[in-house]
């Protein structure tokens, strides 16, 4: 899957091992180094597992149609399909089978 970020300060920090520990600490860096391996090898949005640990679920109210994996409880890693316009399906859900590229938002605690 193709990944970009929403800034490039926030792809500085996830693309060096020491930003990560001094941003979000030793424990998460491992889990986010983590769960970033699985959304690079996956060709798209469907193969990423929907079961712990990643837990890839879609969001809903505000945030609706961004997406979410889980880290270190209660922190979740942010991110959007990156396709203009959305890949839908006939009853008008995102398609996740035909999204290949995401943005990374942020990490943060949404509960």
């Amino acid at each position: 899957m193709h990944i970009t970020f929403s800034t490039r300060r926030q792809e500085k920090t996830f693309n060096t091992e020491k930003a990560l520990i001094r941003n979000f600490g030793d424990r998460m860096k491992n889990v986010i180094a983590k769960r970033m391996a699985v959304l690079n090898a996956a060709g798209n949005l469907a193969l990423v597992p929907t079961t712990p640990p990643e837990r890839m679920h879609q969001l809903t109210g505000k945030l609706n149609e961004l997406f979410a994996v889980d880290l270190v409880h209660p922190f979740r890693l942010v991110f959007k399909p990156n396709h203009e316009p959305l890949p839908r399906k006939n009853d008008g859900g995102i398609d996740r089978q035909r999204v290949e590229a995401i943005t990374i938002l942020d990490v943060i605690d949404y509960h």
